[in-house]
């Protein structure tokens, strides 16, 4: 059985090296939709793949991450990052250009890692991460299973190289949350959300 999760943000990008003028040379913005995933053959004891309201804790804290922030490409010109930082006090810092492909698998890859890291209590049994699909605009979305999101020829995703800005870490119940994913520290679920 395949469960799924809506979450939104508003989110500003340049997409260097794309086809449409208007995106590669300009900030612009979209109202993104994420669906996250989830399956299972299995149900727990309230006769749920997994509880809905166990993704707004960690996992909707770091899709928030990109709300009203700018999705910056760590390889993009150093005095616009400089900029870009200066002027804007939430920011998300990615190691690929932030193409909604790259939205995709970003976003699997730290889902499929707070997942890993997920301790449950309620009689989960067999969740995985099925894919990520991110909105882009009504029309046009991509969609990253696990061999995308882990894929050698798209090019690896070095997650230590994410990094959220002081104003995006405030945001989170912990400060130290992508830390703690990072490291695989354990995450209990609560018996109650």
């Amino acid at each position: 059985m395949i469960i799924r999760k809506l979450f939104k943000f508003e989110n500003a990008h340049i997409v260097r090296g794309c086809s449409t003028q208007r995106c590669r040379a300009s900030v612009h913005g979209h109202s993104y939709k994420v669906e996250v995933l989830f399956e299972s053959k299995y149900l727990d004891h309230g006769q749920m793949v997994y509880d809905f309201g166990l993704m707004k804790q960690g996992m909707k804290a770091l899709i928030d991450s990109f709300d009203h922030a700018i999705a910056l490409w760590d390889q993009d010109d150093a005095d616009y990052l400089h900029d870009m930082q200066k002027h804007s006090s939430r920011w998300v810092m990615l190691p690929v250009s932030p193409s909604a492909e790259q939205f995709s698998r970003v976003i699997f890859l730290m889902i499929d890692r707070l997942l890993g890291c997920t301790q449950t209590v309620n009689g989960e049994k067999g969740v995985k991460l099925h894919s990520i699909i991110v909105h882009e605009t009504d029309t046009g979305y991509a969609q990253a299973f696990e061999e995308d999101a882990y894929s050698e020829l798209m090019g690896r995703i070095p997650m230590e190289s994410i990094r959220f800005s002081d104003e995006v870490r405030q945001g989170w119940t912990d400060p130290l949350l992508w830390e703690k994913v990072l490291s695989g520290e354990v995450f209990t679920n609560p018996t109650t959300v």
